[in-house]
């Protein structure tokens, strides 16, 4: 793929974002707290999260071990906070997931199809069509690098802290639904959603990137319809306890 075709691959990838994120607020995407039988034969959300989430990890190691920079020092440091992030996500994660919910085969096929496609933006920049010295040996000192990379763990940090809040809220055995308040739960109703799109934003700042800028686009798109819901529908479960001038759906005192 030449340069000129990623470009208008990048293009496509963020109009179709865009397309996502007006239909996700009229569909509910059917899995975790808005799981529908009409989308299909499901599996175990422990199954379904591992399925959905391990390609997008194994197709940047090909695309790593397959190109002739994979010795750079400053793509390897983009490649282990890309993986760290999938192997917390595919590998983990599911695995402290309580309950029995449901993920459905089609959701999960989506979620393959887009992370192999984000696999190809990010690993085909990093990897095979940015500038051989684009990325020199003084990248990691930049202010683009180390202000990236604080943005990047800042945004791990609230994610899974925020994963561990909602995994906490209830005991075994208590299928009640509570509002969680800790944390950056504080300010927004979907903090684990917004950890997540602060950690995409910090990768686009670290790799200065137009494919991580996308990514970040994508997580955005993906996430805000859905974070929205979730306040909408926690107006509506918690009228007394939700505070809706001070806690807001995806950005602290935004939005």
């Amino acid at each position: 793929m030449s340069l000129h075709q990623f470009n208008v691959y990048l293009i496509i990838m963020a109009a179709v974002a865009l397309v996502v994120f007006v239909s996700l607020f009229f569909v509910d995407a059917g899995y975790g707290k808005f799981y529908d039988k009409k989308w299909g034969p499901a599996v175990n959300n422990k199954l379904g999260w591992v399925l959905m989430e391990a390609p997008v990890f194994i197709a940047m190691l090909v695309l790593w071990l397959c190109s002739d920079r994979r010795n750079d020092m400053v793509r390897l440091a983009f490649l282990f906070l890309f993986e760290l992030h999938y192997i917390h996500r595919s590998f983990v994660f599911p695995f402290r997931l309580r309950g029995k919910s449901m993920m459905p085969f089609s959701i999960i096929l989506m979620g393959v199809v887009f992370n192999v496609l984000n696999a190809l933006m990010q690993g085909g920049w990093i990897f095979y069509l940015s500038p051989v010295d684009y990325y020199g040996s003084d990248w990691l000192t930049t202010p683009k690098f180390i202000g990236g990379f604080l943005v990047f763990i800042l945004g791990m940090y609230i994610n899974i802290q925020s994963d561990d809040i909602i995994r906490n809220l209830r005991k075994n055995g208590d299928s009640r639904h509570y509002l969680p308040k800790e944390g950056m739960f504080r300010y927004v109703t979907s903090a684990n959603y917004f950890g997540e799109f602060i950690e995409w934003v910090g990768f686009s700042i670290l790799t200065w990137s137009w494919a991580g800028a996308v990514f970040a686009w994508w997580t955005f798109a993906n996430l805000a319809p859905r974070a929205s819901r979730i306040y909408d529908s926690y107006k509506r479960e918690y009228p007394d306890e939700l505070n809706t001038k001070k806690t807001k759906r995806l950005i602290p005192f935004i939005w």
